[in-house]
């Protein structure tokens, strides 16, 4: 008998959430992720090579296109991400977003933002629409109010994720049980930060998560569409070889390259966040490094848990992996 409050929330099989990598998603990919019993989410910019350049109607053309494709490829739900701004009067794409959404029934937002936004939240709940809420950095105060307002599920993100860091280097083992005993079983945890395999899982749940929410682990795969010497070199690194360095809002990591060196060598050197983070080409660093594979002209961010990852396996073998580790309470 299903126990898991995620599971039972977002009708999934397994209570397990891709995290949404802007580029380095696509339908092919999150499809897969769904098939396999998790829950599979379409980031900003899925499925897409190039920029835009802020042509925000191609951008919403291109995310309808991946909406559909998805739903031909896989019959289970599956989410889409959301970034809201603090404040909802300067955020011009997040109406639009939320206006596709319900147009194609996409049943899961996968919301990143530094705080609980009401005018956004409301017209998801209104709509039937599922809110998984990953807070920027999950403080108490953060956490409190959506826990109030009951968002569906509440993920708390650790120091140790690849991607945007949060602001406070708090490790994933220790924000896992501030927020648990922050929510007071109010709504579900999920995990994030670090989890690639059983041992991670078991201990994100004995810490008091209800789920677990993962990114680096799914990119060691087939399906991914990050490029093929960067998948090669997640598996030859470890996370003792990432170079840190100032970023907006704080911190990125990256594994060691031409730009990534320099732009760990700016940070130590001084230089602002703002600084560091125009050199990296912000987001399109991201893009550069890991969907084209450059490390000369992008940077590519993985989380701590690529110690234990030596293989490019498929993504069912990675949910299968995962999966081990929930306890058979949670299933």
């Amino acid at each position: 008998m299903m126990t898991n409050r995620i599971t039972q929330a977002l009708n999934i099989e397994k209570p397990i959430i891709q995290g949404p990598m802007f580029w380095l998603t696509n339908a092919n990919f999150v499809a897969a992720v769904s098939n396999a019993g998790g829950l599979g989410v379409l980031g900003i910019s899925a499925g897409q090579y190039e920029p835009t350049n802020h042509n925000s109607a191609l951008t919403l053309a291109h995310m309808r296109e991946q909406i559909q494709l998805t739903k031909k490829l896989t019959d289970k739900p599956f989410g889409l991400n959301l970034v809201f701004k603090d404040n909802p009067e300067k955020d011009r794409h997040a109406l639009p977003l939320i206006k596709l959404m319900i147009e194609e029934q996409v049943p899961v937002a996968v919301i990143n933002s530094t705080r609980y936004v009401d005018k956004w939240f409301t017209m998801l709940k209104e709509n039937n629409i599922k809110i998984v809420f990953r807070p920027a950095t999950p403080t108490k105060t953060i956490v409190n109010e959506a826990a109030e307002k009951g968002v569906d599920v509440l993920v708390a993100t650790g120091f140790d994720e690849g991607g945007t860091i949060p602001a406070k280097a708090v490790g994933t083992f220790s924000a896992i049980p501030y927020v648990a005993d922050i929510v007071a079983g109010r709504v579900p945890v999920m995990a994030a930060g670090g989890i690639v395999d059983e041992r991670t899982t078991k201990a994100a749940f004995a810490l008091g998560a209800e789920g677990i929410f993962v990114g680096t682990a799914f990119l060691a795969t087939e399906e991914s569409p990050m490029a093929d010497n960067i998948k090669e070199a997640l598996t030859e690194y470890d996370a003792y070889d990432e170079v840190l360095f100032n970023a907006e809002p704080q911190f990125y990591r990256s594994i060691p390259g031409k730009l990534p060196n320099e732009l760990e060598q700016l940070s130590n050197e001084g230089a602002t966040h703002q600084e560091v983070w125009q050199l990296a080409g912000r987001y399109g660093g991201m893009r550069e490094g890991m969907l084209r594979g450059d490390l000369n002209h992008g940077y590519a961010s993985f989380g701590l848990g690529m110690s234990f990852i030596k293989k490019i396996t498929t993504v069912s073998q990675v949910i299968d992996k995962l999966y081990t580790g929930v306890p058979e309470n949670q299933r």
